[in-house]
């Protein structure tokens, strides 16, 4: 949904929202515009997920709740929440910090072999890394806690890189402060889908603990 503040606006965004294409029987650009239009397909799903949001967020919250109160004596792992009451979150996904100094089993493994075979949802990409290492990558102890997990048929993810770090835009200008390498370093995002049940947060936290050394 597009929520415009007044007729101008939704001029302008239309505008650009639709290739900045000038009014000329031919193609005429005087600013670079993008297709981002919504197709009908994604419209009707759309309107299809709007009946159950309310539904999914509160199960999404409630999970949150759970890997909260099942990681609550578990040192050395914070689970990722909102700073303040201020804010309120939808929830979509639970993710966890692990401390410097917390022992994986396995980390002496970590990092030994490229990645084979699809990696996350990327469904059907067998495209293998020339090399284990990047100039930025997770701890050896998230790393570790990843395989870990993966053995139990648990699928987890580090979170996302900072774009600054990408090598596609290595010759960008970045103003950065740390904190989105700190947080790239330490975190590992954890089962959260609307199919994941309570005793799926209990089996994926009792896993964990048994990774810790």
């Amino acid at each position: 949904a597009l929520i415009c503040p007044d007729e101008e606006s939704k001029r302008e965004i239309m505008f650009y929202a639709t290739q900045a294409r000038e009014s000329y029987p031919y193609y005429q650009h005087e600013r670079i515009g993008y297709n981002y239009r919504m197709s009908n397909i994604c419209a009707g799903i759309g309107c299809g997920q709007m009946t159950v949001v309310d539904e999914h967020i509160a199960h999404h919250k409630h999970l949150c709740g759970l890997y909260r109160e099942l990681l609550a004596d578990v040192e050395g792992i914070t689970l990722h929440e909102n700073p303040s009451g201020r804010y309120d979150s939808n929830y979509w996904l639970n993710t966890v910090l692990l401390d410097g100094n917390l022992h994986v089993r396995g980390e002496e493994d970590a990092y030994r072999e490229t990645v084979k075979g699809a990696v996350g949802g990327a469904a059907g990409v067998t495209h293998e890394s020339v090399s284990v290492h990047t100039s930025c990558e997770p701890n050896r102890n998230v790393e570790a806690m990843r395989v870990c997990l993966d053995k139990a048929g648990i699928e987890s993810r580090p979170l996302w890189k900072p774009m600054h770090l990408q090598p596609v835009y290595s010759a960008n200008p970045a103003y950065v402060n740390g904190v989105s390498e700190g947080l790239f370093k330490r975190g590992l995002c954890l089962p959260s889908g609307p199919y994941v049940t309570d005793e799926d947060v209990r089996y994926i936290v009792d896993e964990m603990k048994k990774c810790i050394l």
